[in-house]
Parts: C-alpha cells; sequence; structure tokens
C-alpha cells in the first residue's frame, strides 16, 4: 500500500496542477489542517529535482499566508473558532502555555517552532490569540518557514537521485521515520 501510494504522488507531481495543490496544502497546514506540506512537497521535489527550489517558494508562499488566517483565527474569532480547533487536536494545556510564552518570547517561539515538527497551526493561532504584533508575525514566519522548506529544497536538490533511490529501497523505514517524526510534534507539543 505505501509503495502503491508513493508510486501515486510521484506521478501525480508531474501534473500541471501540482503546485496548486502544495501550495493549498501549506496554506491549510498554517491554520488547520493537521498533514504537513513536507509530505507532498519531498515526494514532487524528488520527482523534478531542479524544481526544488521552485517549490520550496510555493511551499513557504502558501505556508505564510495560512500563516495570516491562523493568526486571525486566534485574533479575530478565538471565542468561535480557535477554541473548537484546540478542543478538536486537545491542545488546551499547550495552548495556554503558549500564551504566556508569547509573552515573554515573542519572535523566538515563532522561529524556533516554525523549524520543527510542531504543529505550525498552533503556533500561528497562538500569536494571533497573543495579539503578537502582527507586521514581525509575518516576518518570523517568512524566515522559519522558509528556512525549512528551503533547507529541504537545498538537500532534495544536492541529494536528488540518492535519496529517491534509499527511500524506494527502503520505503516503508522512511514512512516509519516520517511518522514519528510528526508523533514525536505532537507529542512535544502536549507535554512541553
Amino acid at each position: 500500500m505505501l509503495r502503491k501510494t508513493y508510486d501515486h504522488v510521484i506521478a501525480l507531481s508531474a501534473r500541471r496542477t501540482a503546485p496548486l495543490w502544495l501550495f493549498g496544502i501549506a496554506f491549510a497546514e498554517a491554520s488547520f489542517f493537521p498533514i504537513p506540506p513536507d509530505a507532498l512537497m519531498i515526494p514532487m521535489a524528488l520527482a523534478q529535482p531542479r524544481k526544488a527550489f521552485w517549490l520550496a517558494a510555493i511551499t513557504t508562499l502558501g505556508s505564510v499566508m495560512g500563516g495570516a488566517l491562523g493568526y486571525a483565527i486566534g485574533f479575530l474569532l478565538l471565542a468561535k473558532l480557535a477554541q473548537p480547533i484546540i478542543h478538536f487536536y486537545h491542545y488546551e494545556a499547550a495552548f495556554a502555555a503558549f500564551q504566556a510564552k508569547f509573552a515573554q518570547y515573542g519572535v523566538w517561539v515563532i522561529l524556533i517552532k516554525g523549524l520543527t515538527p510542531i504543529p505550525y497551526k498552533i503556533v500561528t493561532i497562538a500569536a494571533g490569540a497573543a495579539a503578537f504584533n502582527f507586521p514581525m508575525f509575518m516576518f518570523a514566519s517568512v524566515v522559519t518557514r522558509g528556512a525549512r522548506f528551503f533547507l529541504e529544497a537545498v538537500l532534495l536538490r544536492k541529494f536528488g537521485e540518492p535519496a529517491r533511490d534509499f527511500i524506494e529501497k527502503r520505503l516503508g523505514l522512511v514512512t516509519g521515520m516520517v511518522a514519528v517524526g510528526i508523533i514525536g510534534g505532537f507529542l512535544i507539543l502536549k507535554f512541553a
């Protein structure tokens, strides 16, 4: 099943609409969707390593724009929309801790958390709920999300073919490691 899904994503990455899907997933992940855009960007860059930087730019733009929506959710709609999302993911305690950290650490929270597997939507909603300076939030989002996705692009561009061979030979292991990273991010957020 993993092989079939992987092959399907690789095949879809050649379609003309693939960048739109990548943008949409990056946008959604930064505000409400649970799956990180890396799950689509990486196979797309593996399929076409020369487009890795273009894909990183699309992903960064989608993530930053989605982050603005997440900020708006936290800032404007906390009681009506953000609280149910936070409750759905069982992040009430983590959310309260984030609000306190924003008061103390501000931009550093955005910069550090934006690079980790911790769901970025929690950062964006918390920034809005904490009424963090919006221009500074957007600047920090561009820096941290750009750093993450462009670092991936550099690695995929440089090691694209060997990485693709490694992934295709050890797909189960790679998928397991990605799952552990995502689950680890959720656990760090919940217990940190």
